[in-house]
C-alpha cells in the first residue's frame, strides 16, 4: 500500500469521507459495545457467581488491560500490513471472542476470555485516529475525530443497554450473546463500507524502530501530559459507571437491574458533546475546550452526591457530556501534535494510558466504594479530574516539537 505523493486527504463533501465516518462508526459499535457490555451486568454477575463487587468489576478491567497491552503491537502491525487490514483483523477476532465469552462457565474463564477479547479489540482504538489523519483532509480531521468519538459512545451505550436489558430476563450469558451478535452485524457494515486506504505508506518497521518511536513519544512533554489526561479521566469515568449500579440497586434505592441498565442511555449526552467539542475547537482552541469539558465533568460528579434518582441522572448526563468532550479534544490533539512518522505510536500510547486508567482505577475504586459508599467514589474521581486539569495546563504550555 503506497501513499499518493499529492494526496491531501478526502474532503468532507466527498462520498469516501461519508463512507469512512459511517464505517468507523460501525466499527466503534462493534468494538465498544463488546468492551463495555459487562459493566451493565456487574450486579447480576455478583449474584450469579457469588463474588464481591471489586472481583466482578475485573470483567471490565481485564478487557481494558488487554486493550492497553495490545495497542502498541497493533500499531506496529498496522505499519507493516496497513491500517485498514489491521483493523479488519482486530474486529473479526473480537467478534469470535465475544461469542465465546457468553459461554464462559466460571468467573476465571470469563476473565481469561475478556482479556483475550481486549487484546483483539485494541486494534481499533489504536488505529482509528491515525487512520483519520492519514485519509481525511487536515482541515476536517478534528470534526471527523469528534464524529468517531460520538460513534464510540453509541457503541458503549448500546452494548450496556442491550446486555443489561436482556440479562434482566434471561441472565448475563444471554446478554453477552445478544451483544456479540449485534457486533457481528456492525463489523459487516465496516467491512462493506471502508474505502481503500490512500494516505499511508506501509513500512517494514523493526522492533528497534518501534522502540525508538515509543521513546520519542515519551520524551515529548506535551504528549505525556495528554496521556496523563487520558489515564485520569477515563479511569474516573469508568469507576463512576462501575459502581453506580450497586448504589442504585442497593438498600437506599432498591431499583431493579433491568431499569438501572437504562442509565447507560446517558451515553447519548457523550454522543452530542463529542461533536459539540469538535465544533468548539476551531472557535476557542483545544486548551480552552479541554479545560471547559473537564470542569463540566467535575460539576456532574458533584451533583451525583444528592440522594435523589432524578438529580443523580442529571449529574450523570452532565458528567458524561464533559468526559466525552474532553476525550474528543485530547485524542485528536495527540494526532495533531505528533510528527507523522510517530503518529501511530503516539495515538497507540494515548490508548495505553486511557485503558490502563480504566483497568486500574475502575477496579481500585471498588475498595473505596465498599469501605465508604458513594463518597468513596466521588472523592478519588474528583481528585483525578484535578490532576487532569493540571495536565491540560502543562500540555498547553509545552512547546510543540520541531519536525
Amino acid at each position: 500500500m503506497k501513499a499518493e505523493s499529492d494526496w491531501a486527504g478526502h474532503h468532507r463533501e466527498s462520498r469516501e469521507y461519508r463512507r469512512i465516518l459511517v464505517g468507523l462508526g460501525a466499527a466503534g459499535v462493534a468494538t465498544f459495545a463488546q468492551l463495555h457490555s459487562p459493566q451493565a451486568l456487574l450486579t447480576v454477575l455478583r449474584a450469579d457467581l457469588v463474588a464481591p463487587p471489586s472481583d466482578v468489576a475485573l470483567t471490565v478491567s481485564f478487557a481494558m488491560l488487554g486493550v492497553a497491552l495490545a495497542v502498541v503491537p497493533w500499531s506496529w502491525a498496522a505499519d507493516r500490513f496497513g491500517r485498514l487490514n489491521a483493523m479488519r483483523a482486530a474486529i473479526a477476532a473480537s467478534a469470535i471472542l465475544g461469542v465465546l465469552a457468553a459461554f464462559s462457565p466460571f468467573l476465571h474463564v470469563l476473565l481469561a476470555v475478556r482479556f483475550l477479547e481486549g487484546l483483539a479489540l485494541g486494534g481499533l482504538p489504536a488505529l482509528a485516529m491515525t487512520y483519520l489523519h492519514d485519509e481525511i483532509d487536515a482541515r476536517f480531521t478534528a470534526s471527523a475525530a469528534a464524529v468517531y468519538i460520538a460513534g464510540t459512545s453509541v457503541g458503549g451505550m448500546s452494548g450496556r443497554l442491550v446486555a443489561g436489558f436482556v440479562a434482566g430476563f434471561w441472565g448475563w450469558r444471554a446478554g453477552l450473546a445478544v451483544v456479540a451478535l449485534l457486533c457481528v452485524g456492525a463489523a459487516a457494515v465496516f467491512f462493506a463500507l471502508m474505502p481503500a486506504a490512500r494516505g499511508h505508506v506501509v513500512r517494514r518497521m523493526s522492533l528497534g524502530d518501534l522502540s525508538r518511536s515509543v521513546l520519542g513519544c515519551l520524551r515529548d512533554r506535551g504528549l505525556v501530559t495528554l496521556y496523563l489526561t487520558a489515564f485520569t479521566l477515563f479511569g474516573g469515568f469508568v469507576a463512576v459507571y462501575n459502581y453506580l449500579a450497586f448504589r442504585l440497586e442497593g438498600p437506599g434505592f432498591g431499583l431493579p437491574a433491568a431499569l438501572v441498565s437504562w442509565l447507560f442511555a446517558s451515553y447519548l449526552a457523550g454522543t452530542v458533546s463529542a461533536g459539540w467539542a469538535g465544533r468548539l475547537v476551531p472557535r476557542f482552541g483545544r486548551f480552552q475546550t479541554l479545560v471547559g469539558s473537564i470542569l463540566v465533568m467535575a460539576v456532574g460528579l458533584f451533583v451525583m452526591l444528592v440522594d435523589h434518582v432524578v438529580v443523580i441522572i442529571v449529574g450523570l448526563l452532565v458528567m458524561t457530556a464533559g468526559f466525552f468532550g474532553a476525550h474528543a479534544v485530547a485524542s485528536s490533539w495527540v494526532g495533531a501534535r505528533a510528527a507523522s512518522h510517530i503518529r501511530a505510536q503516539a495515538t497507540a500510547l494515548y490508548n495505553v494510558f486511557y485503558y490502563s486508567g480504566s483497568a486500574v482505577v475502575g477496579w481500585a475504586v471498588g475498595f473505596s466504594w465498599m469501605g465508604s459508599g458513594w463518597i468513596g467514589v466521588v472523592v478519588p474521581v474528583a481528585l483525578l479530574c484535578l490532576v487532569a486539569l493540571v495536565a491540560a495546563v502543562l500540555t498547553h504550555r509545552a512547546a510543540r516539537p520541531v519536525g
